[in-house]
């Protein structure tokens, strides 16, 4: 009998889920001056909530706010206050979806321009040719410094917990630290932390045993992994299964499924390795591979937008159907395709001669529609990918002098 993606499902910590649609984390970048969620996040939730996805998962919550994905973002510190926390959760709630919140800490992906700390495994620089001047220099970890980042996941998801949020998701994909761990091309590391799958997955694996510990039975913890990083001598498929078999008895209750970073950005479908990535559902080939050898739903993330492809993703043995930008265009879709199953959100292509530039324009466009939902838009439109990365650079320099502005009065 074939499962319906609009059926629930029902995690291993016992947790249902309305339907098998999640909306991915995408960086939405509305963190207020002091890095908290405000009322524009709170209503782009509440949107996403009452469009009909069963999950919802949030753009970056990062663990450390000197180490920043990007100057508009959240933080969620063992300090940190709750109540705005306390509204986003809530907000999310009143269509019916459950919302995690996806934890990261970004390692050597911290921009030049934002100062604060850049750590890696190893002391090695995004490379992005001509644009590489806009990423810090990282300096190697020390075994303190490690210590201090697992901490600083398990005290974020002990507040997440507070907040009424109803699981986390450990980022360890898209080139972030938990990622730089896992690569062979980022982790040179002589120690306990570096050389074997085992060892690169040492951070990881450490940080879902005490997060799992620290939070109630009930409360999900998901992990999102790269099923390759797309760039040769990187992460790959064969990593990613031991991984995953490693994760398999850790408690964990979903998988998701991406690939690529910053230098290969796959989860725009574009790769450095010259393997081709199918224009739908970029990941479900990874996806159904990783579901053989994972004892855990598997969720697979990119490129989905049209209700057949969500339902041949399930079809192939795939527990969760993960879509960013389509959610980001059209934040009710799955409301829509109950009404209209052959409904299709316009996704607009970037098909510059700059990759590197194409990459960030797609995000900034992302990013401007969903500052639409937040300001309480009622219907999708069309915007101009060139307007969208102007506007963006403009929101961003005006971001960076408020962020640095905020962390020099922490430091008073």
């Amino acid at each position: 009998m074939t499962t319906s993606v609009m059926s629930s499902l029902t995690l291993p910590n016992g947790q249902t889920l309305k339907n098998r649609f999640a909306k991915a984390a995408m960086e939405e970048s509305l963190g207020n001056a002091e890095l908290l969620p405000d009322d524009q996040l709170v209503q782009l939730y509440r949107t996403w909530g009452q469009g009909g996805t069963g999950l919802l998962l949030t753009g970056n919550v990062m663990v450390d706010h000197m180490a920043m994905t990007g100057p508009g973002g959240v933080v969620l510190e063992a300090d940190t206050p709750l109540e705005p926390f306390r509204r986003w959760a809530a907000a999310a709630h009143e269509g019916g979806a459950k919302i995690w919140m996806q934890i990261n800490h970004p390692g050597r992906q911290v921009f030049a321009a934002l100062g604060g700390k850049a750590l890696s495994a190893s002391d090695i620089a995004v490379d992005l040719g001509k644009h590489s001047k806009m990423f810090a220099r990282p300096r190697a970890m020390s075994e303190g410094e490690i210590e201090d980042v697992i901490a600083r996941f398990v005290a974020t998801a002990r507040q997440a917990e507070k907040a009424g949020f109803d699981g986390v998701q450990i980022h360890a994909a898209h080139g972030y630290l938990l990622s730089q761990f896992l690569s062979p091309l980022t982790n040179q590391r002589k120690d306990q932390w570096g050389g074997s799958v085992s060892n690169r997955a040492r951070l990881l694996l450490e940080i879902v045993r005490q997060v799992r510990a620290a939070v109630a039975a009930d409360f999900a913890v998901a992990v999102k992994i790269n099923s390759a990083d797309f760039q040769r001598g990187g992460f790959d498929l064969d990593d990613a299964h031991k991984v995953v078999q490693m994760l398999n008895p850790l408690g964990v209750d979903v998988i998701e499924v991406s690939g690529g970073n910053y230098e290969a950005p796959a989860m725009q479908g574009r790769t450095a390795d010259g393997r081709t990535l199918a224009r739908e559902a970029y990941f479900l080939e990874f996806a159904e591979q990783i579901a053989r050898v994972s004892e855990v739903p598997v969720m697979s993330t990119g490129g989905v937008t049209r209700l057949a492809t969500a339902q041949a993703v399930v079809d192939a043995g795939v527990a969760l159907v993960g879509m960013g930008t389509a959610l980001a265009i059209c934040p009710d879709l799955v409301n829509r395709w109950q009404q209209q199953p052959q409904y299709r959100p316009d996704i607009q292509q970037i098909n510059w001669k700059d990759k590197a530039i194409a990459s960030v324009a797609a995000m900034a466009l992302v990013r401007r529609h969903i500052r639409r939902w937040a300001q309480g838009a009622s219907q999708p439109t069309w915007l101009s990918p060139l307007v969208s990365l102007l506007l963006d650079q403009m929101k961003m320099k005006g971001k960076v002098r408020r962020y640095r502005a905020h962390v020099a009065e922490k430091a008073q």
